[in-house]
């Protein structure tokens, strides 16, 4: 057995980093094309399939309906549409969902650790940048916080 004292924040990581969070002190990245694939706990088919469809039955409908020429338009109108709008909401969607899933537990977050998915990151106030990914101790990474919060 050793003799110093276990670190204040022992048993407490993810609830500290979520107040590390909140506070803007640390930055949660995730690896959004993989969370965002079929599979995923936070993956939603609708998201990704519906918007996509819309767009291909336009397309072909215009086509067949009145011209190909307006048929490649609707297609290029909707591809338009789904890069500038469709996929900044699934890309803030799918950020949000996981955030919540792996704060939600110990686990949740370990097992999204363990698989590359997440990565921490915080610049100090002095300009030097700490960064914690796969590789790393995440629960090491937010216990050398406890003297600056």
């Amino acid at each position: 057995m050793s003799d110093t004292a276990p670190h204040p924040w022992a048993g407490q990581e993810r609830e500290k980093l979520r107040d590390l969070l909140d506070s803007g002190t640390v930055k949660l990245g995730i690896h959004i094309r993989k969370m965002n694939s079929p599979g995923s706990p936070v993956y939603r088919y609708a998201e990704n399939i519906i918007p996509a469809g819309l767009i291909l039955v336009s397309s072909f409908a215009a086509t067949a309906l009145v011209h190909f020429y307006l048929g490649a338009a609707v297609l290029a109108a909707g591809c338009a549409w789904w890069v500038w709008k469709v996929l900044p909401a699934v890309k803030d969607g799918v950020f949000h969902r996981t955030a919540a899933h792996v704060l939600h537990s110990d686990l949740n977050f370990d097992l999204m650790w363990a698989r590359g998915l997440l990565s921490l990151y915080s610049k100090r106030p002095d300009g030097t940048e700490r960064v914690a990914t796969r590789r790393d101790d995440w629960r090491a990474y937010v216990r050398s916080f406890h003297g600056e919060a």
